[in-house]
């Protein structure tokens, strides 16, 4: 099978050296990954005239193409910009139609092939501890960011679970069976309880905190912890991705149902600690 040979190098002045440029050589790992192109990237040996020589030869050996101005190759009219652009919208447009996930899982695919974007994110730390901290905060930060591409995002903070409790008890009213009624307050102060968490751990009270954001009618209304200030929690950029809240209710409701279902469940138990033994030649009669 053919090898798809492609090079990219850049003159750097002031070092007399050549190198890949990190654009460059990001787009090759990603597609190398993918296994969309079979990619080998590297630096071209020799000085001079003799680097073009070596890189003819490295071709007529891999069976690849060299591409390089002097024999009249280029990749300046690989595509024009406005045709893929335009190509990209007509893409989105049919995601916003598509109504299976698959189908919007493989626009999305034509969608980054096309364009070709790809984000270097650098993490640095004093030890490697902390390093792998980092990096799983940014894997995080980047899931999180997939999933508010997907669904959108809702306020965070806990403020939108609090709301959402608000409208259980009109759930409740239209509920006939008294244990789907116990079970309509259950959910109802499970989702107000993450407001009243955060409010806990920053030194507030955490009903004080639920009454004063459902006074107001704002949507985006609501705490910030980090500031203790009440605001605009959407300007204030406090926010959660819609499909990362509502796994979590998904989630949660699917485990509470496993208990509900099964026989028994089993936990750990705490072991008491032992109680020290007294002092023997102690004669006071209270044995410690």
């Amino acid at each position: 099978m053919q090898e798809i040979l492609l090079v990219f190098w850049r003159m750097r002045l002031e070092e007399d050296t050549e190198d890949i440029e990190q654009e460059a050589l990001a787009t090759l790992v990603v597609n190398k990954l993918r296994g969309t192109l079979k990619i080998a990237a590297l630096r071209a040996p020799g000085f001079g005239e003799r680097k073009s020589q070596y890189l003819d030869d490295i071709g007529i050996l891999t069976g690849a193409t060299v591409i390089r101005e002097e024999v009249g190759l280029s990749l300046e009219k690989a595509g024009k910009e406005d045709a893929v652009q335009k190509r990209v919208t007509q893409i989105k447009n049919l995601i916003e139609q598509a109504e299976q996930d698959y189908e919007k899982e493989k626009l999305n695919e034509r969608i980054a092939k096309l364009s070709g974007g790809v984000a270097v994110i650098q993490v640095g730390a004093q030890t490697e501890t902390e390093l792998k901290e980092k990096k799983l905060r940014v894997e995080d930060a980047l899931n999180a960011t997939k999933a508010a591409v997907e669904e959108g995002i809702v306020v965070g903070g806990g403020c939108t679970l609090l709301r959402l409790a608000s409208k259980v008890h009109a759930i409740k009213a239209t509920l006939e069976n008294d244990e789907e009624k116990v079970g309509a307050d259950i959910v109802k102060r499970a989702l107000s309880y993450p407001l009243k968490l955060i409010a806990k751990n920053a030194g507030v009270n955490g009903s004080v905190v639920s009454e004063k954001v459902l006074s107001n009618d704002n949507v985006k209304f609501g705490y910030n912890a980090a500031t203790g200030k009440y605001e605009d929690l959407m300007a204030a950029g406090i926010i959660d991705p819609t499909k990362v809240v509502r796994c979590c209710l998904e989630h949660a409701a699917s485990v509470a149902k496993t208990f509900l279902m099964s026989d028994c469940v089993v936990v750990e138990i705490k072991e008491p600690e032992p109680v020290p033994a007294g002092n023997p030649m102690d004669n006071s009669g209270y044995g410690y």
